[in-house]
């Protein structure tokens, strides 16, 4: 109950405690400048990633891919969501004592409403707050869509991600609405725990932004896993029984339903703001609710910033972390540093993972590029026997070069340590190192970087756009 009210004064004000928010706020306050973050739930100190995304999704995949067939599905899903959620308050502990034990930050727990371009009210557990700032950063992140499917939200056995892996019982049936990338992600964890798993995508085919033969490969793996993968379909209503829910969808003109035990509806992340009253800041917003920017990522009001899944585009946490980069060029730098160059790479952590940065080969083409082509699978590359020392050699490798410059376009890496490899590939990209280059680079061995040197060697095919 709000009891009192009382006024703080900030050089800075941040609101979200996300990856770019804590990022600056702990860079500021150490120079001195007095930073006030208000995060509207204390067990989301450090944002998404580190709580309920990243890390405790990547340590369920681990933990899934150590499961044997002979060993207990429901005991071994039980105590891994026991050891990821301890790993994640050790990391909600850290985020908050690292922010904390900084003179000149402080950290409130509240939800946050802007009042004017330079004030937020703060209602907390016991107060509320009346915060006034020279400069705000808005880093609130992004909420779940939840489709507009008859039934659905009412549903009890409808779960968010969230509480799917917070919850010890693990799902007999499991339906995923969604093939995107949390998506295909959750198909891959849960199926490998041991639960039947339905996914239901309403596009022609998952990865559908992958070039055809990367994206069959992907799918192949899925299906081989067991994963039952219905495409072109159209989720119509969701209806409860007894002890199970019934997902009623239509495909090819006919009527279809699958019983299930759970229903994860992954149909993508919107920009959190629907609670800030922007409006009150003269802060515009897009079509789809996120906050407009410029490359710099400063808002129609110049001293208002946004950073990370708020400002729309790709949700990614290392680009929130990129974002408050680029803010602090601009706060403390020489205010040179932009968006506006990213090469970005990204991971759907399927097993083996998929990894891809900068362009298909359709993209390119369609820009106009005359490309060649370096593909193999892994299976085939003799130059990566990490891939047989670790039994994983299914996937494929993919680049996609300038045919005039010899410079990488793009790639995609469905293999073992594709979420490392691609990081180096992106690098590449960067600074213009050549396929060739890249190529004929020394590697340690075995290791899978190595793959380069045969793959690159490859030219499976050149020809215009």
């Amino acid at each position: 109950m709000v009891s009192t009210s009382s006024t703080l004064k900030a050089d800075v004000l941040i609101i979200g405690f996300g990856k770019g928010g804590k990022t600056a706020a702990a860079i500021l306050g150490r120079s001195g400048r007095r930073v006030v973050l208000v995060e509207q739930s204390e067990r989301m100190y450090g944002g998404t990633c580190p709580n309920v995304g990243c890390v405790p999704t990547k340590g369920l995949v681990h933990r899934s891919q150590r499961r044997r067939p002979e060993d207990p599905a429901q005991d071994w899903y039980a105590r891994s969501v026991q050891e990821v959620q301890e790993t994640r308050e050790v990391m909600r502990r850290g985020n908050f004592d690292t922010l904390n034990s900084i003179d000149t930050v402080t950290v409130i727990t509240g939800r946050a409403t802007f009042a004017d371009p330079h004030t937020v009210t703060v209602v907390t557990r016991d107060e509320q707050l009346s915060v006034t700032a020279e400069t705000i950063l808005v880093n609130t992140g992004s909420e779940p869509v939840v489709p507009d499917i008859p039934g659905l939200a009412a549903s009890r056995y409808n779960v968010s991600s969230t509480e799917l892996i917070e919850t010890a019982v693990l799902p007999e049936r499991l339906a995923i609405i969604g093939g995107g990338y949390l998506g295909i992600e959750f198909a891959a964890i849960y199926r490998r725990f041991g639960s039947q798993v339905t996914l239901l995508e309403r596009s022609d085919r998952i990865f559908g932004h992958e070039d055809d033969d990367v994206a069959a490969v992907a799918t192949h793996i899925l299906v081989d896993e067991g994963i039952h993968i219905v495409t072109a379909a159209r989720v119509t209503e969701v209806r409860d029984g007894g002890s199970e829910a019934t997902i009623v969808y239509d495909k090819d003109g006919e009527q279809h339903t699958v019983e299930v035990d759970a229903i994860l509806a992954a149909a993508g992340r919107a920009p959190a703001t629907r609670d800030l009253n922007l409006e009150a800041a003269g802060v515009r917003t897009t079509r789809t609710g996120a906050v407009e920017v410029d490359e710099h990522l400063r808002t129609s009001q110049p001293h208002i910033f946004a950073l990370g899944d708020v400002r729309g585009g790709p949700q990614f946490t290392y680009l929130s972390l990129d974002d408050s980069r680029v803010v602090l060029d601009q706060l403390t730098g020489e205010g040179r540093r932009s968006t506006a160059d990213r090469v970005v790479p990204r991971t759907l952590f399927m097993t083996p993972p998929l990894a891809t940065v900068g362009l298909t080969e359709r993209e390119a083409r369609e820009a106009g590029h005359r490309v060649k082509i370096a593909r193999a699978a892994v299976a085939e590359i003799v130059a990566m026997p990490r891939a047989y020392a670790v039994e994983e050699t299914r996937g494929v490798m993919k680049f996609v070069i300038d045919a005039g410059t010899d410079r990488i376009l793009g790639a995609a890496l469905l293999s073992i340590d594709a979420q490392e490899l691609i990081n180096t590939v992106a690098l590449a990209m960067r600074h213009g190192v050549t396929a060739a280059e890249l190529r004929d680079a020394v590697y340690t061995h075995p290791s899978s970087t190595e793959a380069f040197n045969g793959v690159l060697a490859t030219i499976v095919r050149t020809d215009g756009p």
